[in-house]
């Protein structure tokens, strides 16, 4: 089976003030399933943090980046199959769920929800990552 790895970086650009030198790829298709990597409000080209200390609004660029993501793939929003959700602070919920919700209306997929710790950057509030098939 033959993966397509979609945006490659290595981390050491990504996250330079870390000691680190990992190969990546911010999506991966193999066969029909598309993998993405965690996405964060972050701007695909520029690495530029966005909605810094707004999780409404970290919510809207995680969600862009997705449906880019998925279209840069050859798939879209409408074929998310998984979505797991990680949160900085459980109050957060609701005004970022309604964001997501928003992006996924009439899609129905499975749906995790996690409050963790901390996030790679203590600016990030929230992180996704999905899987989706290819239409």
């Amino acid at each position: 089976m033959i993966h397509t790895r979609i945006r490659p970086f290595n981390t050491k650009d990504t996250y330079p003030e870390q000691d680190l030198d990992n190969d990546l790829c911010q999506a991966v298709v193999a066969g029909k399933t598309v993998y993405l990597r965690g996405q964060v409000p972050q701007d695909l080209d520029t690495r530029e943090n966005v909605a810094v200390g707004d999780p409404v609004g970290q919510a809207e660029k995680v969600m862009a980046n997705i449906a880019l993501l998925l279209d840069e793939a050859g798939s879209d929003l409408s074929h998310i199959c998984k979505v797991t959700v990680y949160l900085t602070d459980i109050r957060y919920r609701e005004a970022t769920y309604r964001v997501l919700g928003r992006w996924l209306k009439g899609v129905f997929p499975v749906f995790t929800g996690l409050v963790v710790v901390a996030l790679a950057r203590p600016e990030w509030l929230i992180e996704v990552d999905v899987i989706a098939e290819l239409p």
